[in-house]
């Protein structure tokens, strides 16, 4: 072995020796990662109790996923999640980075105010705002509206008021982490740009248009991968602010991964949340393939 190492190049050594650094994290993420992700394909082709012996039922899984009304109504949900909180959080994110960008005085202290919620425990956050929507006098947000004079509104109890009433936490959670990562971009563009343009005489919107937003482009295709990985994967929000974590009233709440989780450990089907688990994937690995091809295709 001695000798077989040192009869090789300078070139070829060095692979060597990064291929052997490599072979823990390679191990790692084999039977970590890459193996349990093979296993949930071929569980979502099985019928498994977790106890017993898997029993092998071809395409019946997938079958009865399309078949049910509630799984419909979840990837509903789930879509929902994702078309309503992205535009609307990374629009807030980019307005309050745009314009924490300019101030001088105290910008360090206003990032850290933004970047707390992003800290705080999914859990403790939900109780928080479960607390927020409750009936008056218990409830903030009622009782500030009954005091305004405004009828009382019933949020979590109401079917299409839910989804929004837990999106809502969800968004504010993640603004400081996108606040950050605008303000990062938007430091990186040089401030010469901005004063060649003043110069030629351009005005606020088009030195927006022309200037900011193209340059900012690489923030922005991360901020909209990560938060649409972030909607589309939402779970222990739903769960701890909805009455028994059902994603309630009557599913108008319920995800995609919270339809898993009951699958999965409520109804020991292990077999339909494998299969409802590779459609997740699949949604997630369409949103990595479109990020990649928008990183290529930015100038």
């Amino acid at each position: 072995m001695q000798g077989w190492f040192s009869g090789l190049t300078l070139a070829r050594k060095q692979a060597v020796w990064a291929w052997v650094f490599l072979a823990v994290p390679l191990a790692f993420f084999t039977l970590v990662r890459f193996w349990p992700a093979l296993d949930a394909f071929a569980l979502s082709l099985s019928r498994w109790n977790l106890v017993g012996p898997r029993k092998y039922v071809g395409l019946a899984n997938y079958e009865r996923m399309a078949a049910d009304p509630v799984f419909w109504q979840v990837l509903g949900n789930t879509f929902e999640y994702l078309l309503l909180g992205l535009p609307a959080s990374l629009l807030l994110a980019f307005l309050v980075a745009f314009h924490l960008d300019r101030i001088q005085t105290g910008q360090g202290l206003l990032r850290a105010l933004y970047f707390l919620p992003h800290l705080t425990t999914a859990t403790a956050m939900a109780w928080v705002w479960r607390w927020f929507y409750q009936p008056p006098p218990v409830g903030l947000l009622n009782a500030w509206l009954t005091a305004l004079g405004f009828a009382q509104q019933p949020f979590l109890r109401s079917t299409t008021q839910a989804l929004p009433a837990v999106l809502v936490p969800a968004i504010w959670a993640a603004l400081g982490f996108q606040v950050v990562i605008f303000m990062a971009g938007l430091k990186a563009i040089p401030r010469s740009y901005y004063e060649a343009a003043e110069i030629d005489g351009a005005g606020s919107w088009q030195i927006l248009r022309e200037i900011t937003l193209p340059l900012l482009l690489p923030s922005l295709v991360f901020l909209f991968i990560t938060t649409s990985i972030g909607l589309l994967r939402i779970f222990d929000l739903v769960y701890n602010i909805t009455a028994g974590g059902e994603g309630g009233p009557l599913n108008a709440t319920k995800p995609l991964v919270l339809s898993i989780y009951q699958s999965a450990f409520g109804r020991m089907d292990m077999g339909y949340a494998s299969a409802q688990t590779v459609v997740l994937f699949v949604i997630l690995l369409a949103l990595s393939l479109l990020q990649m091809r928008l990183l290529r295709s930015r100038p």
